[in-house]
């Protein structure tokens, strides 16, 4: 976090911004880590003073109109939002709360922009799990308010850069479903890691993998392909590998032999010595956990060529 604000107060942004941006996500992500983090950008003022570097304070927030009606004013505002008039009749309270404070009194605070708003609030739901359908609503709600479909893709590429690969997948995926009208969200709300790209055998591989090791002393590991992802031909020597998957669409094929379907519950023994690959449907991201069974002392890999896409795309 100390880190995130740094590198924003060093590419120009102001405290009061930061403060605002911090404070409008308690309606989203909570109180305590709102406060949480204007706690550390605190800390992180007090050690830039120290270090002496440049830091600028910015400029408050202009005062609302004496006429200013924050019911009215949020109505209008999350109308915009959401394309059409919205009304939350099941609970009258929160679509007041909605209206009147969020899209009201926050939303017309100016010291950001509701295009502003809405990447941060996209950024910051990416990071939470089971609050899809929000973030989706989010996704269209930002073109909606004027951010472009070049910012909002930004968004996953700077979480791939921090490091936060299932946060950028969430944001992927609601992207894909809200703008591209696609419905492949299963691994984004899987229950399994992503894990860390799979960079160490990312030559053996079509697309993009990623690995999660579960528990070191057996060598269980989940393993998350992107869409149209295969690993190449390869044999296990000295060893029978398990592939259990656990979500998405995938495919199993042995040298010689038709492909078999890999979805969740599938299990695959796949036979000491047999050349095989396996990977993800062409538009479904697939996980698999995968181990070695009898595995004898020197057991070993042999990778081979990759999976054409001649062969690959007559799959269906």
């Amino acid at each position: 976090m100390a880190e995130a604000i740094n590198g924003g107060l060093d590419a120009g942004l102001t405290v009061s911004q930061i403060k605002e941006a911090l404070s409008q996500l308690y309606a989203y992500t909570g109180f305590p880590r709102s406060l949480n983090a204007l706690g550390t950008l605190q800390k992180v003022l007090e050690q830039r003073q120290s270090e002496g570097k440049a830091t600028e304070e910015g400029v408050e927030a202009s005062p609302l109109p004496s006429h200013y009606n924050a019911l009215a004013q949020g109505t209008e505002v999350q109308t915009k939002l959401s394309g059409q008039p919205f009304n939350y009749d099941f609970c009258p309270a929160e679509d007041y709360y909605l209206k009147a404070h969020l899209f009201g009194d926050i939303f017309a605070r100016d010291l950001l922009t509701h295009a502003d708003r809405e990447l941060i609030t996209v950024s910051a739901l990416s990071g939470l799990e089971n609050v899809m359908p929000q973030l989706q609503a989010h996704v269209h709600g930002a073109l909606n308010m004027g951010v472009t479909e070049e910012q909002l893709r930004g968004i996953p590429v700077a979480l791939k850069v921090a490091g936060l690969q299932a946060e950028a997948l969430r944001c992927e995926a609601a992207i894909a479903a809200a703008v591209d009208g696609k419905t492949d969200m299963v691994c984004a709300q899987s229950p399994w890691p992503i894990g860390e790209p799979n960079t160490a055998y990312a030559q053996y591989f079509i697309g993009n993998s990623y690995l999660a090791v579960l528990d070191p002393l057996t060598g269980l590991c989940n393993v998350s392909f992107e869409p149209g992802c295969r690993n190449n031909w390869h044999v296990h020597h000295g060893a029978v590998q398990m592939l259990i998957c656990v979500s998405g669409r995938g495919w199993y094929q042995e040298w010689g032999r038709e492909a078999v379907p890999l979805v969740p519950g599938a299990v695959i023994a796949v036979p000491e010595g047999v050349k095989h690959w396996h990977g993800a449907a062409k538009d479904s991201w697939m996980q698999h956990l995968t181990y070695h069974a009898n595995a004898q002392p020197g057991n070993s890999n042999e990778w081979l060529e990759p999976v054409t896409d001649e062969q690959y795309n007559t799959l269906q």
